[in-house]
């Protein structure tokens, strides 16, 4: 990664919002892909790992989710963590899915190079990618003082 001045924040990083326990799962390692409705064309980007303010307590039942959750915190309305943007892709009709966490029919955002904030960012997301503020990015920053893009 650049030691050089960061571009605007629009223009290297965005911000993704997910429901818990899905962001918790990404953030430990185990999830790494995101399913989407439609595919997203960017690559390499950071995401800034945002949690949603519901929590999916249907799926807090499902084995897979609780073993990955397992003692972990669900935080909600805050930026959690940053991940890479590496690929978007959906499986063939037919085939079996990429990853245990892959919906059929889905876009599949691939994720990788996680890492976890030590102290949530309380924020505002929206559906869709985001352009978070430059103050948003300034706070995850100083806490990830070597991320760039």
């Amino acid at each position: 990664m650049s030691t050089a001045p960061l571009p605007p924040a629009g223009d290297w990083i965005r911000g993704i919002s997910v429901k818990q326990p899905y962001a918790a799962c990404i953030l430990a390692g185990a999830k790494t892909i995101e399913n989407r409705p439609r595919a997203w064309s960017w690559r390499g980007w950071l995401l800034l790992l945002h949690t949603s303010q519901q929590i999916d307590r249907s799926a807090l039942r499902v084995p897979l989710i609780a073993r990955t959750i397992r003692g972990r915190e669900l935080t909600t309305g805050a930026v959690i963590g940053v991940a890479r943007l590496t690929g978007c892709h959906q499986d063939p009709d037919g085939s079996p899915p990429c990853t245990e966490w892959a919906q059929p029919g889905a876009w599949h955002l691939e994720v990788s190079d996680v890492q976890a904030l030590a102290l949530p960012i309380p924020a505002r997301g929206q559906l869709g990618s985001w352009r978070p503020t430059e103050d948003l990015v300034a706070q995850v920053l100083r806490q990830l003082p070597h991320l760039r893009p």
